[in-house]
């Protein structure tokens, strides 16, 4: 009876763990689809007309495109850099706008060397070794985002010397999923054997 308990206690665990991604996906959807259901609802109930609405829908959604393509091929457009210029005038909300875009620009840029870089650090102590995005760098001193599992969002800061890490060849997208998967998914495991 006990060894029946266990193998069901198991064999539910590893169907939550199975269903936890599919339910995160889910939510995603919902909270997307809740968000474009509210702005429909605001925009409809504001021109009372599903022809302006579907307009104002596919006007927004060719604006957001050219944006996109415009700064793939040219950088930055004059739109979003008045309202760079503007938001840089407005106290508090300024430096909460510079550190979100420098996020997510550390993210998603695909020229910038630094801030794509993987490399491994001991950490919490000596003999531990994590991944960490290195975020960014002066001289010898690397600034240095050290995820934790299974949400690479939380984490620490950390400064370190430059003899401190160990290059990794892993990108962002590799360690983010080696931390999400809690190292299940990890590609580049004989880099284990070169860690001292």
């Amino acid at each position: 009876m006990k060894e029946t308990i266990k193998m069901l206690l198991n064999y539910f665990l590893i169907g939550i763990l199975a269903i936890i991604p599919i339910a995160v996906i889910l939510q995603i959807v919902i909270f997307l689809k809740e968000l474009v259901s509210d702005l429909f609802s605001f925009v409809y109930g504001y021109a009372d007309s599903y022809l302006f609405t579907a307009l104002f829908f596919s006007l927004s959604f060719i604006i957001v495109v050219f944006i996109g393509y415009k700064i793939v091929k040219t950088g930055r457009p004059w739109v979003i850099t008045i309202f760079d210029h503007i938001i840089e005038r407005i106290p508090f909300l300024n430096t909460i706008y510079r550190v979100l875009k420098k996020v997510i620009g550390m993210f998603s840029s695909h020229e910038q060397k630094i801030a794509k870089e993987v490399v491994y650090v001991e950490y919490p102590s000596a003999g531990i070794w994590v991944p960490a995005y290195v975020t960014n760098h002066y001289e010898n001193k690397y600034v240095l985002f050290i995820p934790t599992s299974p949400n690479p969002t939380s984490g620490f800061t950390v400064i370190v010397d430059k003899s401190k890490v160990i290059n990794s060849e892993m990108d962002i997208e590799g360690a983010t999923s080696f931390i999400v998967s809690v190292g299940v998914d990890y590609e580049k495991s004989a880099e284990m054997t070169k860690l001292p």
